[in-house]
């Protein structure tokens, strides 16, 4: 297999720009790393290309798609992690209207509807560990309102552990649109405050519920904290006023599996 050695090579330059927000929004495509997550874009039919590094040669064998060699040095300049398993590949993503996206959260019968929204999150390590807890406790879906992080950036595609991968994910150009769209489709809105008497544990999180996670520092925005249908609280000890919100995020959502049994 020829191996690939020039700065210009066009799968090199691609792969280089797909670092950028910019380019991985104009082409719909994305990286991930590792072996595992390499294996899972192949089986699922979205990777594009497999790339491997020539110290990693004998990772590219038994990838049913497009693969190539690059020499150490160019993959280097591409991959993101720290101790690389030297290989990646360029994926491309899902992409959902409100009516496919809501039949995709309809067809994983054990998340019973469930949709955790994120609301204007900005910590990558917080938005991908969300996904990926979603992703484990059987959710159907997550919705990204404008102002989130990117969640195909490296940080958040590491975090998210292949989950982006599995979950229906959609992006919502608002608020406003979120909620309209929630409430058409018989979403209960659920989100977080202290001024309420009502803990999690008390509250049917079950089915058909869609959790309004909001930003670190601000919380929920205006639009969905008039909005909501009901909110509940995390009861909490000494001076302590808020958790972090992928922990936040996990509390309710194992609630919610836990009300179905």
């Amino acid at each position: 297999m020829k191996v690939i050695t020039s700065k210009d090579n066009r799968i090199y330059k691609q792969c280089k720009a797909l670092g950028t927000k910019k380019h991985r929004d104009a082409t719909g495509l994305y990286l991930v790393e590792g072996e595992k997550l390499v294996r899972e874009a192949c089986k699922a039919g979205m990777a594009e290309i497999v790339i491997a590094e020539t110290d990693h040669a004998e990772n590219i064998s038994g990838y049913e798609t497009n693969a190539v060699l690059f020499d150490n040095r160019l993959f280097e300049n591409i991959a993101h992690t720290e101790t690389s398993q030297g290989v990646l590949a360029v994926v491309r993503k899902k992409t959902f209207n409100w009516e496919t996206f809501i039949g995709a959260v309809s067809e994983r019968e054990e998340g019973q509807g469930n949709i955790i929204v994120l609301d204007r999150l900005q910590d990558p390590g917080n938005i991908g560990t969300i996904i990926r807890t979603a992703d484990a406790a059987g959710y159907g879906g997550v919705i990204s309102v404008k102002g989130t992080g990117d969640i195909y950036s490296p940080k958040v595609v590491r975090a998210a552990a292949g989950s982006i991968m599995r979950l229906p994910i959609y992006f919502a150009e608002s608020a406003t649109e979120t909620v309209d769209m929630l409430k058409k489709y018989g979403k209960t809105i659920v989100g977080t405050a202290l001024n309420t008497d009502l803990y999690y544990y008390d509250a049917d999180l079950s089915k058909d519920t869609a959790i309004v996670i909001g930003n670190e520092g601000n919380g929920m925005s205006e639009e969905f904290e008039k909005n909501t249908d009901i909110n509940v609280k995390i009861p909490m000890s000494g001076s302590i006023d808020s958790l972090n919100a992928a922990v936040a995020a996990g509390i309710l959502m194992y609630q919610s599996r836990r009300d179905k049994r």
